[in-house]
């Protein structure tokens, strides 16, 4: 991976306490101006300081929601901070602490890639009733793409309600279409699919590496999903060796995992949904209840210590963090915030105007289905 953010300054010492106290007096300087936001598969350490937390979608309305701050710290990554600079107001600036802060999943497919296999797609069948659907987790110009060809963006939450839309007749506000693309994580598709009652038969994987996917030409004209050849770096850890493991340790114990692993794991796990999902049924569930949780190993661990009358433990014995999401930690977050304090605006996120104006399109499609 390209390295693009530059070293911090030597004063910012990884782990040093005095980064917290850095942190404390900057957000008492900046006040109202300054609104941090916290993924949930943050560091401790950075989301003791954010003003809302959740997934990257909830966090962008959080921004949205407060003008008054001029800026938007995200402790995210990048296509979070795109996501918040396109809903945000013209006034407002988003900046994201360590611009290495990427995701593999969402540079699992890239703009060309798109439009090569678009086109490709397009040579074989009616294009017209092709919808392409792109998971949150891509890059603004994928979610301009989207917008500019009839799409929408979706969420872990919302996936179903999105292809639902896609697949229903326009009579019905659906948007009448007889195949959907959808990218970059094909497990988050073949996860919906098959909960709608579609068939694993309905589905093929489009390989972005090989000539035309790597399909023939019927299958192209035939699948209901064409799903891209992506996925989540974390989530596809978790296994059915794993389950099984869990479940001879825990035979009382309650597997719930994200829509984002595989669908030999989704199918052996007694639950399946979002970041949000997992803490509600958390938070809902009887004490002394115990959990295998198949997420990231921070949002796990934070709801170990949250509710201590449960057992909660990640279903990889070896941990899963997401390495990019690591990447933001307490010295980055201190020095962009004193840079805001000294009149330094570092690592700022832009979207240009016209590939928001097209994101937009598809984000509000997505609102307004559900």
């Amino acid at each position: 991976m390209l390295r693009l953010q530059a070293p911090l300054p030597e004063r910012f010492i990884d782990d040093d306490p005095v980064n917290a106290e850095r942190i404390a007096a900057a957000k008492a300087t900046l006040g109202d101006r300054v609104f941090i936001l916290g993924h949930h598969y943050q560091r401790d350490e950075v989301i003791a300081w954010a003003d809302a937390t959740g997934d990257s979608f909830r966090l962008s309305q959080q921004a949205q929601s407060h003008p008054e701050a001029d800026h938007i710290v995200f402790c995210g990554v990048h296509f979070m901070a795109e996501s918040a600079d396109i809903l945000t107001g013209d006034h407002q600036q988003v900046i994201l602490p360590d611009l290495n802060a990427g995701c593999s999943m969402a540079d699992m497919a890239d703009l060309d890639e798109v439009e090569e296999a678009w086109e490709a797609i397009a040579r074989v069948t009616d294009i017209d009733r092709v919808v392409p659907i792109t998971y949150m987790n891509s890059s603004a110009a994928l979610k301009a793409f989207v917008g500019r060809q009839g799409g929408a963006v979706c969420t872990s939450s919302n996936a179903r309600a999105v292809l639902d839309w896609s697949f229903g007749s326009v009579g019905d506000g659906g948007r009448d279409g007889r195949q959907v693309l959808f990218f970059p994580d094909q497990h988050l598709g073949r996860n919906t699919g098959v909960a709608m009652g579609h068939s694993l038969d309905d589905m093929a994987v489009w390989n972005p590496r090989k000539a035309d996917g790597g399909l023939d030409e019927v299958t192209i004209k035939e699948s209901t999903f064409l799903l891209w050849k992506g996925h989540c770096s974390v989530h596809q850890r978790f296994t059915p060796d794993l389950v099984a493991a869990f479940r001879s340790e825990f035979p009382d114990g309650e597997v719930i995992v994200h829509p984002e692993c595989s669908h030999e794991t989704v199918s052996l796990a007694d639950r399946v949904g979002s970041t949000d999902f997992i803490i509600r049924a958390i938070e809902e569930a009887p004490a002394g209840s115990t959990f295998g949780i198949g997420t990231e190993i921070h949002l796990v661990s934070r709801l170990a210590h949250q509710h201590p009358d449960k057992r909660i433990v990640s279903l990889d014995p070896m941990v899963c963090p997401c390495s990019t999401m690591f990447r933001i930690d307490a010295a980055h977050l201190a020095w962009v915030l004193e840079g805001l304090v000294e009149g330094r605006v570092e690592n700022r996120i832009t979207v240009d105007p016209e590939t928001a104006s097209w994101a937009r399109v598809a984000l509000d499609r997505m609102l307004e289905i559900v």
